[in-house]
């Protein structure tokens, strides 16, 4: 079971990496906007498997919190893209 948690945490981090690179890298701003999810996603799981791993239930409602953080950060972008994003007026 170590194994499995320890391979887990490190493909997730591997994961968190690139993400990070893309975010930065990104050549568009919707690019990015993704990347940051992917991010946040991907903490909310990397939460979730040390979790599971320390029998901590309190770390679930962390990771509960802050996957709807994410999803309204998504709608926010979402919104925004649709009225029409940066505007030079």
């Amino acid at each position: 079971m170590d194994i499995v948690i320890v391979i887990t945490l490190a493909v997730m981090s591997v994961s968190l990496c690139l993400a990070f690179i893309r975010l930065v890298l990104g050549p568009s701003l919707p690019d990015r906007v993704v990347a940051l999810e992917l991010f946040s996603t991907l903490i909310v799981g990397i939460i979730g498997v040390v979790a599971i791993m320390t029998d901590v239930a309190s770390f679930i409602d962390v990771t509960i919190v802050m996957a709807l953080m994410a999803f309204l950060a998504a709608i926010g972008f979402a919104r925004f893209l649709e009225r029409g994003g940066p505007r030079d007026d």
